[in-house]
């Protein structure tokens, strides 16, 4: 089972959705300001993650699909990575790269899966 990771930083919080192996499958797009908007966006991710749409930008002519939903992109140095928007396209979330676009999608599900039931731990 997955689980929400909070961490205190020099500029606020941070959060990482690690998947029952601890590996980290996404993180939050932004520092917040205070652990209650840290937890907001983890609650957020919760929310969104299972039900979002997919949208593959790393072909020609995509279709664009609805808010909320995962896009899957390749970054400057050609891995493919996914941001997930909320249904306000705000991002809300977003993985490192990978070297595949299998992988990629792998990490996608993952996220759905490990998400919705995600308890958020605060590490000290």
């Amino acid at each position: 089972m997955g689980k929400f990771v909070v961490k205190k930083t020099a500029t606020g919080f941070t959060w990482a959705l690690k998947a029952g192996n601890g590996e980290v499958i996404a993180t939050g797009g932004e520092v917040f300001n205070t652990l209650d908007s840290a937890k907001n966006g983890c609650a957020s991710v919760a929310k969104n993650a299972p039900a979002a749409n997919f949208e593959d930008q790393t072909v020609e002519d995509f279709e664009t699909a609805k808010c909320p939903k995962f896009e899957m992109y390749t970054d400057k140095k050609g891995e493919s990575r996914f941001r997930l928007k909320a249904t306000n396209g705000q991002v809300i979330a977003a993985s490192e790269g990978y070297t595949t676009k299998a992988a990629c999608k792998n990490g996608i599900e993952s996220v759905r899966k490990n998400a919705a039931d995600a308890p958020v731990e605060v590490a000290e």
